[in-house]
Order: structure tokens, then C-alpha cells, then sequence
């Protein structure tokens, strides 16, 4: 119980309670400041629950309590007499039985904050079935249900989002990025076409270009199918591997055994498998139903404390010393009996466990055979994908082999000539170094002798003016190549213009006649833009002068509303001003060392309504509490009256009835007797 009480003080002085409660101060707390801290607890899971408890009846408080609980799956310890006890502890405000309650609900309020949340919406509203005869009714129904539906699909797809990994802050920046890459995409595409647009044909080669796309897209989309259906190829060689290995292996039992034999390892394994269906799966199954319900009771009991754990541990080690006792006893009867029995029993036990053990061995080992079997297959499979050819067995195997042996005797041969070709060409190209050192060496001579005679020089120009006289040797034999090109392309351009005057010459007839025509009728073009021009310029000066209008109202309107702001922006300082000037004198009264200017403050007068208003309160809830005091007998004075009133009514009745009777006749009493006279 102390650490509960330490929980559950833990829990009430972090956020957002914020309660700063020791273990003292909260175990001394009167039964309504206790409801109130579980109202607290609980108004933090549902926002519905935010309420005062002084000005709540108790029985109100109690049932709003108990439904909430109800909602979040609360299960009090005990049965149903102990459930009665529940609701009398929660309505006195019980420690006993508000303790679990607000230790419950403090270890898990992540989980039952989202339980009323989802309460809200997926408690089902239950209609009387003779209301839903109603059509409209019905239909409502029928339409909060789906409602219902829908908001439980979308929750969980709220829920999936949420556990996705997905930051509202990654997708804002990858959406951000797009929108920067689709800029970027729309200008370049602006830019090609603006290109394109220069290009003669250009719509032809943007349909051809867009037919090849579509082309290419076609292709990626055959390739796709071929990729598939070499997957769907792959796994029907795959199926049809492993049936063949089959039909193998069953050819192969077929011929080597005999039908006694076979029926043999029929019965094998059938015995083996209705072993296993009849004694090892069922137990088996029965264990874990154990185990699950085992669970499932764990899991249905309320969270248990430390002290609820040591409890089990003590009698579970009572049980155990209860166990070890009656063996005790037992083994001190020695019936001769029953230990022949336990012998048997011991021996059967000693053969069951080893028939299990090998059972399981030869699951196993079966199951080994099925992973080993799929493994070659796998094997056999990737070799052909990455060779092409199938795995060699037998006889093809030993020739593949002699093949490889004829064949690396070959590679070392070749090897051999390749290390002497080597060999070679490193002598060679240690003689090209040197040669190349001695061709230095005599440069290197040649210079000095060169410095020596004072013409330093002459051998690398002499090497430069033959490389330039054969340079130039070779321009001029393309130049004159180029000439002669040049020739033959003027002799066939002249051709070929003669070729054309003579083809264009009616059509150059035809565009002389064209062109007059055409400027008779620019002529009359010019004079029907001219009439345009003046009535587009009579309309637009029409459409200005709207405008204008238009803008002259906008300015009008733009004043007014500067001049009201003007004049709001006047009454708001005046305003202020006069706030201010009264925080400067309730700044001097309440300064000032003048009991009457300290009473002449606002804060004062506020501070004496509250303390009356207090006070009022104060008398109000004595006044309360003496009404409920009282109330029982008021309203048993108030039925009295009532009843007094009605026994008047009748007197006054039989008085007026009297009278009518006196005006008839004379009523006389005489000797205890009463004489009427007409």
C-alpha cells in the first residue's frame, strides 16, 4: 500500500497536476478533497469531467464517476457484493477504494486519454426496435453507423500514420523541394520551346519525339511482362524440378524395394503419423491452450503492486511446503504395492519421453532433408543462371573433368610462353631506357660542343625548320586539293542556278500579278485599320473615363474610411488617456500614507466586494447547508399545512351548507336535541 500511496503522490506532483503532496499531506486528506483529486485525474483523461465537486450532489458525482469508469474498462477487485461496497467507498470518498482507482488510472493516462477520446464517438446509441419501424428513424440510424464506420477506418489510418515514421516537417520540406524542382522543370521546358520554336518542322519532331517516348514506355513496359514471365518461368522449372526429384526418388524406392518392403514403410509411417495426430499434437495443443488462458486470466486481473506480489510468492511457498509434506507422508507408507507401480510408471514415463525425443528427432530430421533439398534446388538454379548450363551428374561429370584436365595442361603451356614473352619484353624495355639515356647524354654533348662554338641552338632549329618544311610541304598539297574542290563546287552551284531560273520563271510571272494584287488590297487594309484605330480610340476613351469614375469612388470611399479611423484612432487616445490618468491616481491613492485616499482606490473597493462577496458565500452555504438540514421537516410542516388548509376548506364548506339550511327553516335545541321548523 505505501508504495502505491508513493505512485500515485510521484504521478500527482508532475505535470500537469502539479499538486505538491508528501506522503502525509496525502494520506491526511478529508474523503471530499480526495473525490476531488480523483475528479482531477479523471477530468485530465476527459475534459467532460471538469467540475466542482462541492457544488455536485453525490449521488450525480458517484454515477458520472462510476459510467466514466465503466467506459475505461475499470475492473474493482472482488465479486459482486464487493462491487455494491465499490460504488458506497466512491460515493464517501473511501481510501480503500479510491487509492486502486487513482493508481490505476495514473499508470496508464496516455492509453485511457485515447480510450475516451474513442468513447466519444463509437458508443453505440441503443434504439428501441419499435422506433426504428419509423423510416426516418431508420435511415438516421443506418447513416450514424456508417459514420461510425468511417470515423473507426480513418482513426486507424490516423494511428498507421502517425507510427510511420512520417514527420509533418519532412513532408512540408520534400513538398517544398518538389514544388522548387517543378519550377525549375517548367522553366527549362519554357526555355526549349522558346529553342525549338526557331527550328523549322519543329511540330513534326515533337510528334515523332513523343512517339518514341510513347515507344520507349511500350518497351519499358514489354520488358516489365518479360521479366515476369522469366520469374513465373524460373518458379515453374523450380515446381517442376522438385516434382521430377520426386518422381525420381519414387522411381528409384519403386525398383530397389519389394512390396512387403513398401508396406512396411507404409505402416512406418503411417504409425508415426498417427502418433503424432493422436498424441503429440494434442498434447501439444493443450499446453498452449493452458498457456493462453493462463494469459488471457493474467492479462483480465487488475495491475498488481509489490505487496500484491509478495503475497503470491508467500503462499505459493505455502503450497510448496504443503506438496513437500504430503510427499513426505507418502514415502512413509511404503506400500510394497505401489512402489511396483511407480517402477512401471517410471519405465512407461522413461519410454514415453524417449519415443517424444525421437519423434521430434525425426521431425527435425525431415525437416533438414525438405531445407536441404530446397537449398539444392536453389543451387541448381543459380548455377544455370549464372553458366546456362544445367548441373553435370555421373558420366558427363568425369568427361567435364578429363576436358579440364587437357585444358590446364594447355594453360600452362600458353602460361609458359607468356612468362618468356614477358621475360622478353622486359629485356626490350630495359634496352629502350637505355637508349633513351645515351640519346640524352649525346643531346646533352652536342649542346655544350654547340655553347663552345658559340652556336647554341642550330640543331633544334634545324629539326624545327625541316618539321615546318614538311608542315608547309602538306598545306600547300591541300591547298591545292581545296582549290580544285572549290573549282568543281562553282561549276555545279552555276549549274544548278541556271537549273532553277529557268524552273522559277512562270512562277516569277505569277508573283508579279500576286503582288499587285497585294497592294491593292494592303491599301484597303490600311484604310479599315484606320477606321478601327478611331473607333477603338472613341470606345477606349469611353472605357477610360468608366475608370476613372470608378477610381474617383475608390478614393472617395478610402477617404471616408481614413476620416473614421481618424476619428476612432481620436476616441481610443482619449480613452487611454483618461485610463491613464486614473492608473495615475489609483498609483497616488494607493502610495499615499492617507488612510481615506488609500480607501478612495479601486483596488481597495475591489478588495472589500470580494471579501463581502465571500463573506455573502460564507453565509450562502450555511444558509445551504441549514435548508438540507431542515428540509425534511419543512416539508412534512408544509403537508400539514396543506392538510390543515383542506380541513379548513371542509369546515367552511359544511358552515356555508349550514347556512342555506337556516334560511329553509328554524333549527331549535332543546334537552341535547335539535328541532327543525319550517
Amino acid at each position: 500500500m505505501s508504495d502505491q500511496i508513493k505512485f500515485i503522490v510521484d504521478n500527482l506532483n508532475k505535470e500537469p497536476f502539479k499538486k505538491s503532496y508528501n506522503l502525509i499531506t496525502f494520506d491526511s486528506l478529508e474523503p471530499m478533497q480526495l473525490l476531488q483529486v480523483l475528479n482531477d485525474v479523471l477530468a485530465e483523461i476527459d475534459p467532460k469531467q471538469v467540475v466542482d465537486i462541492r457544488e455536485e450532489m453525490p449521488e450525480q458525482t458517484a454515477k458520472r464517476m462510476l459510467s466514466l469508469l465503466g467506459i475505461l474498462k475499470y475492473k474493482p477487485p472482488g465479486n459482486a457484493t464487493d462491487m455494491s461496497t465499490f460504488r458506497q467507498g466512491l460515493v464517501i470518498g473511501s481510501k480503500p477504494v479510491i487509492y486502486p482507482v487513482l493508481h490505476w488510472l495514473l499508470q496508464r493516462t496516455n492509453e485511457l486519454k485515447k480510450r475516451a477520446y474513442l468513447a466519444r464517438f463509437l458508443i453505440k446509441l441503443e434504439v428501441p426496435s419499435e422506433f426504428l419501424q419509423d423510416e426516418t428513424v431508420a435511415d438516421t440510424n443506418k447513416q450514424y453507423e456508417e459514420l461510425m464506420e468511417a470515423f473507426k477506418t480513418l482513426h486507424k489510418e490516423c494511428e498507421q500514420l502517425k507510427t510511420s515514421g512520417f514527420s509533418t516537417a519532412e513532408i512540408r520540406r520534400d513538398i517544398s523541394a518538389m514544388e522548387e524542382e517543378k519550377d525549375q522543370l517548367i522553366k527549362r521546358v519554357e526555355r526549349l520551346k522558346k529553342r525549338v520554336e526557331t527550328v523549322q518542322n519543329h511540330q513534326r519532331m515533337l510528334k515523332i519525339a513523343r512517339q518514341l517516348r510513347v515507344e520507349k514506355e511500350r518497351e519499358e513496359f514489354l520488358a516489365q511482362q518479360k521479366q515476369e514471365q522469366k520469374n513465373q518461368l524460373f518458379h515453374a522449372v523450380q515446381r517442376l524440378q522438385r516434382v521430377q526429384n520426386q518422381l525420381k526418388s519414387m522411381r528409384h524406392a519403386a525398383a530397389d524395394a519389394k512390396p512387403e518392403s513398401l508396406m512396411k514403410r507404409l505402416e512406418e509411417e503411417i504409425k508415426f503419423n498417427s502418433y503424432m495426430v493422436t498424441e503429440k499434437f494434442p498434447k501439444e495443443l493443450e499446453n498452449k491452450k493452458k498457456e493462453l488462458h493462463f494469459l488471457q486470466k493474467v492479462v483480465s486481473e487488475p495491475a498488481m503492486g509489490h505487496s500484491d506480489l509478495l503475497e503470491l510468492e508467500s503462499k505459493i511457498n505455502e503450497i510448496n511446503t504443503q506438496i513437500n509434506q504430503l510427499i513426505e507422508k507418502k514415502m512413509l507408507r511404503n506400500e510394497p504395492i505401489e512402489g511396483k507401480l511407480s517402477l512401471y510408471r517410471q519405465q512407461a514415463s522413461i519410454i514415453s519421453r524417449k519415443k517424444e525425443a525421437k519423434a521430434e528427432e525425426l521431425q527435425e530430421t525431415k525437416e533438414k532433408l525438405a531445407s536441404l533439398e530446397r537449398e539444392v534446388s536453389v543451387k541448381t538454379n543459380q548455377a544455370r543462371e549464372f553458366d546456362g548450363t544445367e548441373v553435370l551428374k555421373g558420366d558427363e561429370f568425369k568427361r567435364y573433368v578429363s576436358k579440364l584436365r587437357s585444358k590446364s595442361t594447355v594453360f600452362k603451356k600458353k602460361h609458359q610462353i607468356i612468362a618468356e614473352f614477358k621475360a622478353e619484353f622486359g629485356l626490350l624495355q630495359r634496352t629502350e631506357e637505355l637508349l633513351k639515356q645515351r640519346l640524352e647524354n649525346i643531346q646533352h654533348q652536342l649542346q655544350t660542343i654547340e655553347e663552345k662554338k658559340g652556336i647554341s641552338g642550330y640543331s633544334y632549329t634545324q629539326e624545327e625548320l625541316e618539321r615546318v618544311s614538311a608542315l608547309k610541304s602538306e598545306v600547300d598539297e591541300m591547298k591545292g586539293r581545296t582549290l580544285d574542290d572549290m573549282s568543281e563546287m562553282v561549276r555545279k552551284l552555276n549549274s544548278l542556278v541556271s537549273e532553277k531560273k529557268s524552273a522559277l520563271a512562270p512562277v516569277i510571272k505569277e508573283l508579279r500579278q500576286l503582288r499587285q494584287k497585294c497592294q491593292v488590297g494592303e491599301e484597303e487594309c490600311d484604310l479599315k485599320r484606320f477606321l478601327f484605330n478611331l473607333c477603338y480610340l472613341v470606345c477606349g476613351l469611353k472605357n477610360n473615363r468608366s475608370l476613372f469614375l470608378q477610381e474617383v469612388r475608390g478614393l472617395r470611399e478610402e477617404c471616408l474610411q481614413e476620416e473614421s479611423k481618424y476619428h476612432y484612432t481620436n476616441c481610443m487616445i482619449k480613452n487611454l488617456e483618461v485610463q491613464l490618468h486614473r492608473a495615475v491616481d489609483e498609483m497616488k491613492a494607493y502610495v499615499s500614507s492617507d488612510q481615506q485616499e488609500k480607501r478612495k482606490a479601486i483596488r481597495e473597493q475591489y478588495t472589500k466586494n470580494i471579501a463581502e462577496q465571500e463573506n455573502l458565500g460564507k453565509k450562502l452555504r450555511e444558509k445551504q447547508k441549514a435548508v438540507r438540514e431542515s428540509h425534511g421537516p419543512n416539508m412534512k410542516q408544509v403537508k400539514m399545512w396543506r392538510d390543515f388548509e383542506q380541513l379548513m376548506e371542509c369546515k367552511k364548506q359544511c358552515f356555508l351548507k349550514q347556512q342555506n339550511q337556516t334560511s329553509i327553516g328554524q333549527v331549535i335545541q332543546e334537552g341535547g336535541e335539535d328541532r327543525l321548523i319550517l
